[in-house]
């Protein structure tokens, strides 16, 4: 859903568990819906009796298409029929449902009374398995109608995606698993190309997924707040994408991406930036389309909220269409069904962006069959924060002048309906989904496509209503010293001590408005009368001086007398943006410009903000990488340029991530120029002590397995077919494979027992028999000197146990109870460590991969934790401005 303006009382745990105490009323709230006459009057009662009921539970399937028909295919074989034979009153129980216009039915939701699920059994089972797949990754909680906007987005591999207000991540997850479509049989394609030697000397795959099947692209996610941005980074990790750079921006100040430049002719280069196919702007609202889940919403709903958000929703959406591509796509959406926020948004940064000329509002109407909608408006009204309603700018004014501007503060010209040459603008293309329409939350959604390169007019404050600034104190107070004829009555002395005029400054902010559009800015003057509007975090600083450009980190960069000013695209340069670019955030004290004229900026941290270590690139020689590659009988055709440690002195020293080829390119050519990239890449080797020579002390991550696994050889690989045997292995830890230890493992027994030591690739084939598989897996096995162990973390192994077994037996440590046979009995307890032999070798061996098990548990609790504390979900953030 759309993030709103800042965190209040709206949300929390604490308030849901009183959700029926609470007085579902608001009387301006209701005036405002009940007199803006969008909601036909036959259906008025209906959309109030919805909103104060409670909202339908929903989820969604993640991950590969794969593996979340898997997950799915549980859900429906096992899980329904046992809710189906509820009987409540002598009614049927209704069971989860799938939403009909989600394709292949990936989401459900479900409408059971909390009493009859605290009741039966089979509902506390199936809610033991929702929680269970998501705690690791494989359903996302999430509300229907925020899954609308990425499903329009029409992202297809190979794409460049930037989500602008992304946390907490649940579209940017679904972005990410449309940029993977296809991958993992199309990895697999290629690699038994290349095994049998039918491969092409150059990477192959189809469009999009020709990195040797790989996608090739990208996605940027983005939010303004650092919290926020990490719990995004939560969300994200479960993807297990190379393919995905996590930032720290405002929006509306956006940097423009620096790419590698390009070698010239003449010898010169010249500087590329990176252009996006599509974009989702989800933005910062009031969240009034969300009363059944939030509080704060009929608590402390105002028309003021809308007002003072929609000037920070035109400037993020401009920002978006300037980042865009020619014939690409932008999503705006909100969770709000105020059309100050929504039709008047689009409108006004379309008329900003130049009109239909440069961008046309896609009709989606027979996209998502099934989905219920209404058309968007052409004409409303807007109520002021005296909850007067007005028709016009025009009326405004006139008011204005006779009565002063008490109660209008913020209000502006362009939120009325468009007039004059965009009078005829296509708004009703626009999405709106009201709650009664089919059960959900409030949600407005607009798709447009940029179809020329655009210059963004500046703001015009003089069409808006100040608030809270000199300026409109200045007017008030002037407009009480005139007259009933509009004549000046005596001059205050105090207001002249007040306000100084400063003509050179409003000079000086005019030429500074031209030097922020030039380079993809919103024009922030010292002289503005726009105030600021409420953000999800720091409010932006309004305040531009003369020869110096404010950014998003309070930081300035001296951009000189002159705007600046980029060259115009060369044809045909696809996703390279060589126009105007973005000044990028420096700190207040920068490094001379290059001889590019680039400004070489020093990064810099808010107050309280922890270091983020650099990224930095391995050599593909380096003596690390090469061995590894040996060890696991890696293809010389995999990539060794894309691997990647965060330490500024690039030694691989515990972690080894890797990153997809943009990803790098981006990486590289953006250090030390002021972009806030926060995460990047996914783990691929993590090290670890061994005790014999030889064995390599790299052991492959889960998370990276998916990617490098088609091109590994078949030295280290185990394969498994019966079910039975890979639930010995989730509920044992550290089997022993020593003596005849190996026979209880079945049909890997001797394999596991003959692999030499060290990190092994467990895969499980799919199977049609009875005790098969539905899907094909992949683990990580480490082989100990005598004992053999999963390596996953104990809530993955549960999951898996019951989805595949519907099993919850607890885990076994089978070091564990070794060690505690050899303890005396009276001091034996559950808590008690394994003891440890000195010299022997195999215990201290079991003892390290225990302490690892447990910091790669420990790391994945603390980010767990991090991210419930914020919210394990959109709907726990609060809506209130």
């Amino acid at each position: 859903m759309g993030k709103r303006g800042k965190k209040g009382n709206g949300g929390g745990r604490g308030q849901r568990q009183s959700w029926q105490d609470i007085p579902k009323t608001n009387e301006k709230f209701e005036r405002f819906y009940n007199e803006s006459g969008f909601i036909p009057e036959e259906e008025i009662e209906e959309f109030w009796e919805t909103l104060r009921r409670d909202l339908p539970n929903s989820f969604r399937f993640t991950g590969s298409r794969g593996h979340a028909l898997a997950v799915q295919e549980r859900l429906k074989e096992f899980y329904i029929p046992e809710i189906t034979s509820i009987k409540y009153e002598g009614k049927d129980v209704e069971p989860p449902r799938p939403v009909s216009w989600y394709p292949d039915q990936l989401a459900w939701s479900m409408t059971t009374p909390k009493q009859v699920v605290r009741r039966f059994k089979p509902f506390a089972s199936f809610q033991k398995f929702l929680v269970a797949e998501t705690a690791v990754g494989s359903i996302s909680r999430q509300e229907v109608v925020s899954m609308i906007p990425p499903l329009l987005l029409d992202v297809k591999p190979g794409m460049t995606v930037l989500d602008m207000c992304a946390a907490p991540g649940s579209k940017s997850a679904q972005l990410m698993e449309m940029l993977h479509a296809g991958e993992e049989d199309s990895m697999h394609q290629v690699s038994e190309q290349v095994k049998n030697g039918t491969a092409a000397l150059e990477p192959q795959g189809p469009e999009g997924l020709n990195d040797d099947g790989r996608t090739t692209g990208l996605l940027v996610a983005n939010d303004t707040d650092y919290k926020r941005a990490h719990m995004l980074i939560h969300q994200m990790k479960r993807l297990s994408s190379p393919n995905l750079i996590v930032t720290n921006h405002d929006a509306t100040l956006y940097p423009s991406i620096r790419l590698p430049p390009i070698e010239e002719t003449n010898g010169k280069t010249r500087n590329r930036y990176l252009k996006f196919d599509r974009i989702l702007a989800d933005v910062p609202c009031t969240g009034d389309g969300t009363p059944r889940k939030n509080i704060g919403v009929w608590k402390e709903w105002t028309p003021g909220n809308g007002l003072g958000l929609h000037s920070t929703q035109v400037r993020i959406l401009v920002r978006a269409l300037q980042m865009l591509k020619v014939g690409g796509r932008v999503v705006y959406s909100t969770c709000s069904m105020n059309p100050i926020e929504n039709e008047a948004v689009v409108a006004s940064a379309i008329e900003r962006c130049g009109g239909s000329a440069n961008v046309r509002i896609i009709d989606c109407s027979n996209e998502l069959p099934g989905l219920k909608r209404v058309p968007g408006l052409k004409s409303w009204k807007v109520m002021d924060r005296d909850c007067r309603f007005w028709n016009t700018w025009e009326e405004v004014q006139e008011y204005r002048e006779r009565e002063g501007i008490s109660g209008l503060g913020r209000v502006a010209a362009g939120m009325f309906p468009p007039t004059g040459e965009n009078a005829d603008m296509p708004l009703d293309r626009c999405v709106r989904i009201y709650p009664h329409l089919q059960d959900t939350g409030g949600f407005f959604i607009t798709v447009l496509e940029k179809t020329s390169e655009i210059r963004a007019k500046p703001e015009d404050s003089s069409k808006v209503i100040p608030k809270g600034t000199v300026a409109a104190l200045t007017e008030e107070l002037d407009f009480k010293q005139k007259n009933g004829n509009g004549e000046p009555l005596q001059k205050i002395d105090a207001l002249d001590d007040l306000v100084t005029p400063n003509v050179q400054g409003a000079e000086e902010a005019q030429k500074n408005a031209t030097v922020a559009e030039a380079s993809h800015q919103p024009p922030y003057s010292a002289t503005s009368e726009v105030s600021p509007a409420k953000r999800d975090a720091d409010s932006l600083e309004d305040e531009l001086p003369a020869k110096r450009t404010k950014l998003d980190d309070g930081s300035e960069v001296v951009v000189g007398d002159r705007p600046v000013h980029k060259p115009a695209p060369a044809p045909g340069t696809d996703n390279m943006d060589t126009t105007d670019a973005t000044s990028t955030p420096v700190p207040e004290t920068t490094k001379p410009a290059t001889n590019d004229g680039q400004i070489q900026p020093v990064q810099k941290r808010k107050p309280g903000q922890p270091i983020e270590e650099p990224f930095k690139y391995l050599d593909a020689n380096h003596e690390e990488v090469k061995p590894i590659f040996e060890f696991y009988e890696g293809s010389d055709r995999f990539p060794r340029d894309r691997f990647m440690v965060r330490n500024a002195q690039a030694i691989p020293a515990r972690t080894i991530y890797y990153t997809s080829a943009l990803a790098r390119d981006i990486l590289v050519s953006n250090e030390g120029h002021g972009m806030k990239i926060v995460h990047c890449g996914v783990k691929m080797f993590v090290k670890q002590d061994v005790q014999r020579p030889g064995v390599c002390p790299w052991r492959i991550q889960t998370d990276g397995l998916r990617v490098l696994e088609p091109w590994l050889g078949g030295g280290r690989a185990v394969t498994l077919k019966r079910k039975e045997t890979l639930r010995r292995l989730l509920v044992e830890m550290f089997p022993k494979v020593d003596d005849n230890g190996w026979k209880e493992l079945g049909e890997i027994g001797a394999r596991v027992r003959d692999i030499p030591m060290g990190c092994s690739i467990l895969v499980i084939e799919p199977d049609s028999s009875e005790t098969g598989f539905s899907e094909r897996m992949v683990l990580p096995l480490w082989r100990s000197l005598h004992s053999v162990n999963l390596m996953l973390p104990k809530e993955e192994r549960r999951a898996m146990l019951l989805r595949i077994f519907n099993d919850d037996t607890p885990l076994v440590n089978i070091t564990q109870k070794r060690a505690n046979a050899n303890t005396p009995a009276e001091a034996a307890t559950e808590e008690d460590t394994p003891a440890v032999a000195p010299r022997e070798t195999e215990e201290e061996a079991v003892k390290h991969e225990n302490e690892v098990l447990g910091q790669d548990e420990q790391e994945h609790a603390e980010s767990r934790e991090t991210w419930q504390k914020a919210g394990d979900e959109e709907d726990q953030f609060n809506t209130t401005v």
